[in-house]
């Protein structure tokens, strides 16, 4: 039987790669996102492509109990799941005050909340098989405070430091785990960010060598892994310099992303 992988934002852009790349690897896939109909289109190119089984789980990440209802959807169907890619995630940008708590809030549940409880949920089975792996998509954002990126900066924090504490404690009972920090990548991220002013800190890539190279770190299992040399360079030289400076360097960097009229700039749609 083929190994499964359920990706979460599987929709488009990185989770739709993360997709195309697993199928042609002969994993059977499980496409989670908002949007059945994409979702749909992706199965049907998927299964007539590669020969594989491809199943849709529709369901919003921002709701509470969206990672209990994707387990229970799960255990209906007699799946199991031996590739987790936490994927699913978008952003707010501009000045804190200017952007609505309750974005910021669905922000968390995604980038955060939800990639927590799906690993709660998965994990333990990935344990009883002796094996299994997730990856986490964090962001070069993760390796240093964002100002105008505030919360979103914080959240890819988070998933790299708890994707390297979740690795350490389980590297010795056969599960992998990986964190994706990719920089700017021509995806429907800017669309719902509101601006591509938000590809700070260098040149945008395409997802196709992103995925690949994070599915190469996979298989080495590397703990992290930052596409593209300049994405490299901040990762490593970030954190030798004091936070403060590494802070004001970057509200340099970023305060580009602000608009004349600051409204604008915070502007977002939902995630995808």
């Amino acid at each position: 039987m083929n190994a499964i992988a359920l990706v979460t934002g599987a929709s488009s852009g990185l989770g739709a790669e993360f997709a195309t790349q697993l199928a042609a690897r002969r994993h059977d896939v499980i496409l989670t996102a908002r949007s059945g109909d994409r979702l749909e289109a992706l199965a049907e190119r998927l299964r007539g492509g590669h020969g594989i089984r491809a199943h849709v789980l529709v369901q919003d990440l921002a709701e509470p109990d969206a990672a209990r209802r994707i387990g229970d959807e799960l255990t209906a169907r007699g799946l199991t799941v031996d590739l987790l890619v936490n994927n699913a995630g978008f952003g707010t940008c501009g000045r804190f005050e200017e952007i609505a708590g309750e974005r910021d809030h669905d922000q968390l549940m995604v980038n955060v909340v939800a990639l927590v409880d799906l690993t709660h949920q998965l994990l333990p089975g990935m344990l009883e098989r002796g094996s299994g792996a997730v990856i986490n998509v964090a962001s070069t954002a993760a390796f240093q405070p964002s100002p105008y990126f505030t919360v979103y900066s914080a959240s890819k924090t988070f998933v790299l430091n708890f994707s390297l504490a979740l690795r350490q404690e389980y590297r010795r009972r056969g599960i992998r785990v990986l964190a994706l920090c990719p920089g700017p990548v021509e995806t429907r991220f800017f669309d719902t960010i509101g601006t591509r002013r938000a590809a700070v800190g260098g040149d945008m890539t395409t997802p196709e060598p992103v995925i690949r190279a994070a599915l190469r770190a996979l298989d080495r299992d590397r703990p992290y892994v930052t596409p593209g040399l300049a994405n490299a360079l901040t990762a490593h030289l970030s954190p030798r310099r004091s936070r403060r400076l590494v802070t004001a360097i970057a509200e340099r960097v970023t305060r580009k992303v602000l608009d004349p009229n600051p409204k604008h700039a915070a502007r977002t749609t939902g995630p995808a």
